[in-house]
């Protein structure tokens, strides 16, 4: 039995390897961007209230990049053409996304009067925070299909 591979098969597995690197890169630089978004826009600086372990925190926070992941993967399997045109589709879906899921975030905290504040920084379970994250989550959703 003979396995012959095709003339340009280790080529394509490095353009493949290439292609997902750089997508893995420019999803890497979404997700901080989105990040640093949720931590902007949000009261108290959520990443220093993670590292002091506060529930509230922890579970906006994990919510947020959950919903910026949504944003993020769809955004790179919506894009298409080339390889370039791709990365360039990623980036601008993606940032726009983003934007648009902090925004909504942030109006629909405000719609239903939740100080996000003193809930973030709370050392107590508030289940507020369950509200915020269901925001985050479900407008995360949104946006990402907005995207497709």
């Amino acid at each position: 039995m003979n396995v012959a591979l095709s003339e340009g098969f280790f080529g394509d597995i490095a353009w493949g390897i290439g292609a997902i690197a750089l997508y893995a890169i420019v999803g890497l630089l979404l997700m901080f961007i989105g990040f640093y978004a949720i931590d902007f826009t949000t009261p108290g600086k959520l990443s220093e209230l993670v590292r002091r372990g506060l529930p509230n925190a922890v579970i906006v926070t994990s919510s947020g990049l959950l919903s910026m992941a949504f944003i993020v993967v769809v955004a790179i399997w919506a894009s298409t053409g080339d390889l370039a045109e791709g990365l360039i589709m990623s980036l601008v879906f993606g940032f726009v996304g983003i934007v648009v899921q902090v925004a909504a975030v942030r109006v629909l905290e405000f719609a239903t009067r939740i100080d996000v504040r003193s809930t973030i920084e709370s050392d107590r379970f508030a289940p507020a925070s369950l509200v915020v994250a269901a925001a985050h989550l479900a407008l995360g959703l949104v946006v990402a299909v907005a995207i497709s």
